[in-house]
């Protein structure tokens, strides 16, 4: 067994507003966001996950939230500095920041610049006001092309738009719409993916028309084509980029490599040298998090053998490229025959929705479009 990568991601859980489509640990600060007091429980936090890591080495780093973007540069760079004393920083690591259009200008990007973060991820979701307001996005059209702009001048490493489709009373056209917008502002990624509604959520209860079947599916394949006409190759499931502009951070999560996970709710999986695998969760809300007199660490639990056949295939089939097969046996110490992996594979390929071999696998265009009966074969 070999251990994997690894990665670091920090979690800022607020937001100015939560909207009604998001399922992420987010909550709405309308007073002063508590940045000095955080950002010293999330130090205090990877000084104690750090110890289970030891010297190996971060590859990546990625602020997700929340809207890391509310934070100040000088926050961010408190941070980073904080990270480089503690873990074994990759000279080169991808360093990533998640923003909203509506909370920066341009001397914020290079102040995040300066602080260290090489790439920004923007989440535009659309450049049309009316899908704006039904997603309860606080910026505008014209605030996500300029922080696009904004993003562009900073001199980053490279830089990401998120952007949603199948929106409510979403037509083909509208989505092309986006989509044109979108690839105009020359991003060197674009992360495109499906709104789905999630439980626990403002559109749970309260659920918005959204696109047939058959919209959706013309969305995907004329997006789909606009995309790779523009110089936009496909990689993963929603990721989309330019030569070389992969998400270095995502492609380990889809990899099956660790991270290490800090801050409000933040997910982790270390591997270990006797081959234990562990998934830890923190502790969710910020005023439990915060809390001297409790663990940051709200529940670990060690992945049993018989789940790590699915686990690693649920996330290495999202992506595009073929997997080597010593990378599942590597990284989960188990052989491929082991709870029936091998024979489940056979019947996938049978029906076409994987190219198999005694080196690879990968999955076909087939299996894309059936991603999750292709996973049911493989419980």
């Amino acid at each position: 067994m070999q251990l994997p990568p690894l990665s670091l991601y920090i979690h800022i859980p607020w937001c100015v507003q939560k909207c009604p489509y998001c399922d992420f640990n987010s909550h709405g600060q309308k007073s002063d966001l508590p940045e000095t007091e955080y950002i010293a429980h999330l130090l205090d936090d990877l000084a104690e996950e750090a110890k289970l890591v030891g010297q190996r080495e971060v590859i990546s780093i990625f602020f997700g939230g929340g809207t890391p973007s509310l934070f100040s540069a000088e926050s961010i760079a408190h941070i980073l500095t904080g990270v480089a004393e503690r873990v074994n920083l990759h000279q080169d690591a991808e360093i990533t920041l998640e923003a909203n259009p509506g909370t920066v200008e341009t001397g914020k990007f290079n102040g995040f610049q300066q602080a260290g973060v090489n790439r920004i991820s923007i989440g535009v979701q659309s450049f049309q006001q009316d899908k704006l307001k039904a997603l309860g996005r606080i910026h505008d059209a014209q605030q996500a092309q300029r922080a696009a702009g904004f993003a562009k001048a900073a001199n980053l490493r490279s830089f990401n738009l998120d952007l949603m489709h199948g929106l409510p009373d979403q037509s083909l056209d509208n989505a092309l719409f986006d989509l044109k917008t979108a690839i105009a502002q020359q991003p060197p990624h674009l992360s495109w993916y499906q709104l789905t509604i999630e439980p626990n959520t403002l559109f749970a209860s309260k659920p918005p028309v959204l696109p047939e079947d058959d919209v959706l599916w013309e969305i995907q394949q004329q997006g789909h084509e606009l995309l790779n006409a523009a110089g936009y190759q496909q990689y993963e499931i929603s990721g989309y980029s330019q030569s070389g502009h992969q998400c270095q951070h995502n492609l380990n999560y889809w990899r099956y490599g660790d991270y290490i996970g800090i801050g409000c709710g933040a997910h982790g999986k270390i591997t270990y040298a006797d081959g234990r695998i562990e998934r830890r969760v923190k502790v969710k809300h910020p005023k439990g998090y915060m809390d001297l007199a409790k663990p940051y660490l709200s529940e670990n639990t060690l992945v049993a053998d018989e789940d790590k056949p699915f686990e690693f295939m649920m996330n290495r089939l999202r992506l595009v490229e073929p997997c080597p097969l010593e990378h599942y046996e590597l990284f989960t110490g188990l052989e491929l025959a082991d709870y029936g992996l091998a024979k489940n594979l056979q019947q996938a390929a049978d029906k076409g929705l994987i190219e198999l071999t005694p080196q690879i696998v990968q999955v076909t265009q087939l299996g894309r479009r059936y991603l999750n009966s292709l996973l049911e074969m493989l419980v």
